[in-house]
């Protein structure tokens, strides 16, 4: 019994990121950038990123609540897992969804920072855990890697592209299919709408709700997928590297098969590399925080 209920709680809590993603985060996340005039490659690095990623911050945190820090080895799991997925997965969803050109400068300055950032990460480990210096040194990091996105084209001025543009189009077009699904996807979406309201015009609205969502979302996906651990006997940390890692690098990937339907392949790559980096930001800021997996 109990291995059903946490199946269908984690598959809901799924589903429903997926929804909040698809159609409120991408529209409200598009019109922020256009807002901003931020190019697609810099949004897709910094704000794409942070916001789909912040299930697998959430969970991070809500493991280390759980049952007084004890499962925190989920939340370790549920990033590292995560990290994987994005790089070959979302990465190859993209590609697969709609072949583009992919500017190389672009690549490298994620994949260098990301580098960058596991090498401090495993470093930060060597002593069994995160101290608060070495939370400060990942945070201003992460804070120079955002001020350098944002005046990339300062430092490759040819790379120049156009600002994001609405997906609402692209949301039409899914809420025209038919079928029961679609039917039903539809009234849900229009339940969270009621929270939500219009992604397009109260977008902050729309992007802070997203992220509140998300936030309890990941709560029943820890909670959950320690009962489906628990009821299996196996190890919670196994189910985060898995099940977890997939579900909540949902919203990284219809975020990523989104844009790149659209043509825009540097802000899928971007968005799935840059959420790795934010996500080992979101994993360093509690300290102490992996001594009970090392």
């Amino acid at each position: 019994m109990n291995i059903l209920l946490s199946i269908l709680v984690m598959a809901m809590a799924v589903y429903l990121l997926a929804i909040i993603t698809d159609e409120y985060f991408i529209v409200s996340l598009d019109q922020i950038s256009r807002r901003f005039n931020i190019p697609g490659n810099v949004a897709g690095a910094s704000l794409m990123a942070m916001g789909s990623s912040a299930p697998e911050l959430f969970i991070a945190l809500m493991s280390l609540l759980s049952a007084g820090g004890a499962h925190g080895d989920v939340g370790i799991g549920t990033i590292v897992g995560s990290a994987i997925f994005n790089i070959l997965v979302i990465t190859g969803a993209s590609a697969a969804a709609h072949p583009v050109a992919i500017t190389w400068r672009v690549v490298v300055r994620d994949v260098v920072m990301y580098t960058f950032s596991l090498a401090l990460l495993i470093a930060a480990f060597t002593d069994g855990q995160i101290t608060l210096w070495e939370v400060a040194l990942f945070l201003a990091l992460y804070a120079v890697y955002i001020v350098v996105l944002f005046n990339w084209h300062a430092f490759a001025p040819e790379e120049a592209d156009d600002p994001v543009e609405t997906v609402s189009d692209e949301i039409d077009l899914q809420r025209e299919r038919s079928g029961l699904y679609f039917r039903v996807t539809a009234l849900v979406s229009r339940i969270i709408g009621f929270f939500m309201g219009d992604p397009e015009r109260s977008y902050w609205r729309a992007f802070a709700v997203s992220i509140a969502f998300i936030a309890l979302l990941s709560y029943f996906l820890v909670e959950y997928a320690i009962v489906f651990a628990e009821a299996l006997s196996i190890p919670p940390v196994i189910v985060a590297l898995t099940i977890l890692a997939a579900g909540t690098s949902v919203p990284d990937l219809f975020a990523s098969v989104v844009v790149a339907r659209q043509g825009r392949g540097d802000m899928a790559v971007a968005n799935a590399v840059g959420s790795n980096v934010f996500d080992i930001r979101g994993f360093c800021i509690t300290p102490n925080q992996v001594q009970s997996s090392v």
